[in-house]
């Protein structure tokens, strides 16, 4: 479903006040759980085995990178050895990320722009295009995603996403365990976003936002009407890190959503290619 062009409108410029804050905040208080620039600077890296190992080699190769934030996993794409390019609709978070490059020496190309409306510029160029935690939430017009996505992949290249699963975006807290949020539908959902998920004990400005639940149905429809093939559809029971923070811990290091004597997919992967 696609939501009306002024609702998506406002939508966005609401969405892109949240995202201007956090860029100016991730990585740079103590208690920050995702970011932390000096350590990047130094070496750390930042993506998780579930990427590179979609994604595959990179060397010398052509990577989009969607909503890229301020740039740290662009970044260490390049580190992998692609050839980055990063687009993301907050000029706070572009502009952090071009300083960044700079003090890693990465050579890096940051765009600022509306994922739903990628210039025609970025058309044909790219070899693999890549989106990643917290991506299609945040999108009212799934199709003209997709279709970007789409359009900037040569002919062979393929689209790489990992996002949280639907089933985990439902829930709201474990204990007691509350769903607020749709199985998908793609209507547009506000919400007041207060603080940050990269440090629960900044506070921030209560801010309205505009949120869209998608099924995977939906989404692998909005792959397939782009005019990509699909490849792969992978549903996740652990993850890395705890995006919604309430998942469960376990001794593996790994992080879980229970569900009686189960536990309910934590995050999604998909790959597809564009013919040629």
């Amino acid at each position: 479903m696609t939501d009306s062009g002024g609702a998506r409108a406002v939508g966005t410029e609401l969405n892109r006040a949240l995202w201007d804050e956090r860029a100016r905040i991730h990585g740079t208080t103590e208690g920050d759980r995702f970011y932390d620039e000096a350590s990047f600077v130094a070496g750390r890296r930042t993506l998780n085995p579930l990427e590179i190992g979609l994604v595959g080699d990179v060397e010398g190769r052509d990577l989009l990178h969607l909503q890229c934030h301020f740039g740290m996993d662009t970044l260490d794409w390049a580190r992998h050895g692609a050839r980055v390019t990063g687009v993301d609709f907050s000029p706070v978070a572009i502009a952090r990320a071009r300083r960044l490059a700079e003090r890693t020496g990465l050579a890096a190309e940051f765009v600022e722009a509306d994922t739903q409306a990628l210039p025609a510029s970025l058309d044909g160029r790219f070899d693999v295009a890549v989106a990643t935690i917290g991506v299609l939430c945040w999108i009212g017009d799934l199709a003209a995603w997709m279709d970007g996505a789409a359009r900037a992949l040569r002919p062979g290249g393929r689209l790489v996403i990992v996002d949280l699963h639907p089933a985990c975006q439902m829930v709201a807290s474990l204990d007691p365990l509350v769903i607020d949020w749709p199985y998908g539908g793609g209507e547009p959902h506000k919400e007041v976003s207060e603080g940050t998920y990269a440090d629960p004990s900044v506070r921030t400005e209560r801010r309205e936002v505009v949120a869209y639940p998608y099924s995977l149905g939906e989404i692998v429809t909005a792959v397939l009407g782009a005019g990509l093939t699909l490849t792969h559809l992978g549903e996740h029971d652990a993850a890395e890190f705890d995006p919604r923070g309430f998942l469960v811990k376990g001794d593996d290091g790994r992080h879980r959503l229970p569900l009686g004597d189960s536990h309910l997919p934590v995050l999604y992967s998909l790959t597809a290619a564009k013919p040629g």
